[in-house]
């Protein structure tokens, strides 16, 4: 039986490496995603996530076991991707140009028709186009919740922001989505 997330930050707490590489391997690419979404840049996102687990081992010892793990490991990465931002005035691309890099955001379970199929790459394509086009507070909230599958309370937590702000925000972002969406024949 694999060992629980407070298992493991007891171990790597006790000085063991192989726990805490567990804890990163468990988490590495939901907080690389996260990160690489929001800051829309590979290179960069890799290096704050591997600068997020840095974090997360030198502070360890200020981990409040009574909450799940992901959500402390989110909030570093969160707390460093809004530094970097900042730092620098995030990429934009053209809306025009940006369905050539999407990514597969949403896949129907069953087994589709290879038009179906098409359909939903070429979906998930201007979604993810679509998402990119958000602000970043409105993208990040977006990804929290349904990439990540947090609560809005986690979320509120997460970005230090009141859960009537993360509402407005999904709210805002959702419509914002929907208009997207239809410029780029969606229709609702």
């Amino acid at each position: 039986m694999a060992a629980t997330d407070a298992e493991l930050v007891t171990r790597a707490l006790g000085g063991s490496e192989r726990a805490f590489r567990e804890i990163v391997r468990r988490y590495e690419r939901s907080i690389y995603g996260l990160i690489v979404r929001m800051i829309r840049d590979a290179p960069v996102a890799e290096d704050l996530a591997q600068e997020t687990f840095l974090r997360a081992f030198t502070r360890l010892d200020t981990y409040d076991r009574r909450r799940p793990l992901a959500a402390w490991l989110f909030k570093i990465a969160h707390n460093l991707t809004v530094d970097a931002l900042r730092r620098a005035q995030p990429a934009t691309i053209p809306y025009e140009d940006a369905g050539a890099g999407g990514g597969a955001a949403l896949v129907d379970s069953r087994s589709p028709t290879p038009e179906e199929a098409a359909a939903g790459r070429e979906l998930a394509r201007a979604l993810e186009a679509a998402i990119a086009q958000l602000r970043p507070a409105y993208r990040e909230v977006v990804l929290l919740q349904y990439r990540e599958g947090l609560s809005q309370d986690e979320i509120a937590e997460i970005t230090d922001l009141p859960l009537g702000t993360i509402k407005t925000y999904l709210h805002r972002a959702r419509k914002e989505l929907a208009v997207y969406l239809e410029a780029a024949g969606w229709a609702r």
